[in-house]
Order: structure tokens, then sequence, then C-alpha cells
């Protein structure tokens, strides 16, 4: 391959999608990342593409919403290049009311919603259903938004990484020296060594722990409830999650807390009582100290960048920071929103 134009340097979600944007802008690209795409958090089950509630707007609320519109073509597009299926799916969700106060914040939020969500969405207040997929609604009534999404993460970080390859872009595991402009998204362990670097605590790494159900629900809209995400897949399976443990011994391993997790979505949802458990999985997301991913030049390293710190809205949000790193590195374009930008956490 040609010296690159641009080196990414890690394969999770964040990476791969950067890769991908500049790619589609005619940079020549590589990625680097000792393990297999998806090693790290953006391995998980979960995928719940979910907005912030339609109220209180600010940069953060307004770029994930950009980014929840953007990622039905996003994901066809990968998808048509690489032949396989990232499983996303547009199939909305429901979120149990408890009470009289919870349903009328719920209708004020259902007005804003009109103009917040630009009527490309709705959040609105329905009764509660009889049937086996309605979550325990203590009013009886549920919100319903039509703008969260799904995907299975395994499956959309693979369908990436095969259309990046399918269009020419190497996705190396040995060690090699970084060409051309450096990204660098490498996950917990990389804000970790960004604040040694710089001195001050940028960000950590948050454990997650989830599990994989199988119940094929596929066409049914993922509920929140009780905390807890219940996401239907595409393949036939169910992402219960997760967990949010910010001290832990051990990265990879699932306890009783995954235990409990479990327990609530069952008692949210009683016919997930009668799934098998076929998988129990634990990682560390990146959490950077504004909570919002951290995007921008690498302070005092002409020429690096950072995108990093996605933490439980990474997939979310992954085209629309795509889109801002490859204006930021190939085209010099700042449009990073106030919040976002790497001198936010120091």
């Amino acid at each position: 391959m040609a010296i690159a134009d641009v080196t990414v340097m890690g394969a999770g979600i964040f990476g791969l999608s950067v890769a991908w944007a500049c790619l589609k802008r005619g940079a020549k690209v590589r990625v680097i990342d000792p393990y297999r795409p998806g090693a790290g958090a953006s391995g998980g089950t979960v995928g719940a593409l979910a907005p912030h509630t339609p109220e209180n707007w600010n940069a953060k609320k307004a770029f994930q919403f950009g980014s929840l519109i953007m990622a039905e073509a996003f994901w066809a597009e990968v998808d048509a290049v690489s032949g396989r299926s990232s499983g996303y799916g547009r199939t909305g969700r429901l979120q149990p009311l408890a009470d009289a106060e919870a349903i009328t914040l719920a209708r004020a939020r259902e007005v804003s919603a009109r103009d917040l969500w630009q009527g490309r969405a709705e959040w609105r207040v329905i009764a509660a259903g009889s049937d086996r997929w309605a979550p325990d609604a203590p009013s009886g009534y549920l919100v319903h938004d039509t703008l969260t999404a799904r995907l299975h993460p395994r499956q959309a970080v693979e369908s990436l990484a095969a259309a990046l390859a399918a269009r020419g872009a190497a996705i190396l595991h040995d060690p090699a020296p970084p060409e051309g402009a450096v990204v660098w998204a490498t996950g917990y362990r990389g804000l970790l060594d960004l604040a040694r670097e710089l001195g001050a605590p940028v960000g950590t790494g948050v454990k997650g722990q989830s599990a994989l159900l199988a119940l094929d629900a596929r066409d049914l809209p993922q509920i929140f409830a009780d905390g807890i995400h219940i996401v239907p897949h595409a393949d036939g399976t169910i992402g219960i999650g997760s967990t949010t443990e910010r001290e832990f011994d051990r990265a990879e391993s699932t306890d009783a807390q995954l235990d409990a997790v479990i327990a609530k979505a069952e008692a949210a949802l009683p016919v997930l009582c009668h799934a098998k458990v076929i998988e129990r999985w634990a990682g560390v997301r990146p959490r950077a100290r504004s909570r919002a991913p951290m995007l921008g030049g690498w302070p005092d390293r002409p020429g690096h960048y950072i995108a990093n710190g996605g933490f439980k809205i990474g997939f979310g949000v992954a085209p629309k920071v795509a889109e801002v790193m490859a204006d930021l590195v190939l085209d010099g374009r700042d449009a990073i929103p106030a919040g976002f930008r790497v001198e936010d956490n120091l």
C-alpha cells in the first residue's frame, strides 16, 4: 500500500468510522490495532442507539440527534459495500411511566420533541398494551419514540471493517509506525495514556456487563425500563444491559451484578424469563471527563488527533463523529461543538 494519508490507531467503532469517512473522501487510510476489530468496548451485545430526552437542548443532544438521523444511510452504505449486516434497524423504543407526574413530564416532552426533532421522529405517550411485549407500566402508560434504533455491535464492527477492506484500506494487527495524519481512537487505555502525558485526569474507563438472550423479537421495539436496555436484534437474539462500574478488578469478568441486570429485565418484561442466556459479556467503555466524546487535535502533537470517549453513546454518535473528524483531519475545518474538545476535559 502507498504511504497512508491517514493512520487510525484503534479498530473500535470510533476508529473504524473515522477511517471510513476519510476513505470516502479519497484519502489513503490504514488502521492499526493489535487485536481484532471490536476487541474492546465496541464488541458488546446491547447496541441501543437511543436519544437523550427532547428537552433542555444543548450541543451534545443536537450532535447526537444529527448522528441518529444520519445512521440509517450510514449503515446501509456500509452494509452494501461489505456484503454483511450491521443489524441496523430504526425500530423505536418503549419506556414505562410510573405515575401521574411521569405522564405529565412525558407529555411536555411530547410537545418539545415536535420542534427539537424537526418532524423527523416522534415522542408520544400511549396506553400500555396487553401483549407479551408490553413492559410493566404502573401508570398504564408508556412513552413510544420513533427515533431510537438498534444494531448488533459486533456485527456492525465486522461490517465496517469488511467495507474498509473492500475499498482498499489496510487493517494491521502488527505494530507499525503511523504515517500521515494520525487519529488516536484507542479506547479507555488511550484516555489513561493521554491523562499521563497531559498531567490531567481527562477520562477513565467504566466497566459494563451485559448479556445476550435467545429470543426472536427482531421486529419489535426495544425497551428501556428500570435503567435496563432490552434490545431485540435482527438475528433473533436480545441484548440486555448494562452495569455501570467505576471501580473493578477484572475488566472482562461477569458476576452477580449481571445477574441483577437480567433479573431486572425479566421483571420488566416477563416473557424474557423463558429465554436462554447464550452469552455473558463484560468490557470497559471510555468515558471522557466531560461525559461527551473527546474530539480534536492532540495538544502539542501537530498532525495527531483524538477521537475517544464514546462511553454509552459511541455507536449512536459514530456517524457524526466520523464526519467531524474527517472535516478536521483532511480539510482543516473545525466543526467540533463546545464540550467535545480535548481542552474541555482539562
